[in-house]
This record gives C-alpha cells, sequence and structure tokens, in this order.
C-alpha cells in the first residue's frame, strides 16, 4: 500500500458513512462476548477490523499479483532481472 493511502487510512477523522447489514444473531452475540476481550469498545469497531483486515489482505495479494503479472511480461520481453530489481527498489524507496 503506497504511503499515502496508508496515512489516510490511518487518520481517524476519515469520514464515515452508515450501512445496514443482515447478519445471525448468534454471531452478534459471539462478537459482542469477545469484543471487549479484545480491547474493542463495542463489536461494531470489532466488524470494522475485520473488514478492514480483510480488505487489506485482499488489496495486497490482487495488488501483489498486478506486480507479478507485471514483472513476468517485463522478463518476456527481454527484460533483465537487474533492470527489473532496480525498477522495484526505485518504487519502493
Amino acid at each position: 500500500m503506497k504511503v499515502e493511502n496508508l496515512k489516510k487510512r490511518l487518520d481517524r477523522n476519515r469520514p464515515m458513512t452508515t450501512i445496514t447489514i443482515r447478519m445471525p444473531e448468534d454471531v452478534i452475540e459471539d462478537l459482542k462476548r469477545i469484543a471487549p476481550l479484545l480491547g474493542f469498545s463495542g463489536y461494531q469497531p470489532l466488524v470494522r477490523a475485520y473488514i478492514g483486515q480483510g480488505l487489506r489482505a485482499d488489496l495486497e495479494r490482487l495488488e501483489g499479483d498486478t506486480v507479478s503479472a507485471l514483472i513476468a511480461s517485463l522478463k518476456r520481453r527481454g527484460v533483465s532481472d537487474d533492470v527489473i530489481q532496480e525498477a522495484l527498489k526505485e518504487i519502493v524507496h
């Protein structure tokens, strides 16, 4: 994830929107029970954390898949590993 996007995600004052989601009652009860044990003020922050974790994992995987596909494409076109590594170092730093 790019640094600017990470900074935005860490901003506690980000705009929020209300959603409605149907979930089984027993799941909500379990969330309410474990939220304080995990240090959350309630089950909704815990749900947001779970969604955020899953989203970040998927974004990382999908962005990583894109980078891997690009590297494979460059190699098929004869771009050397050294050039690819230099380019990767340049975008990371």
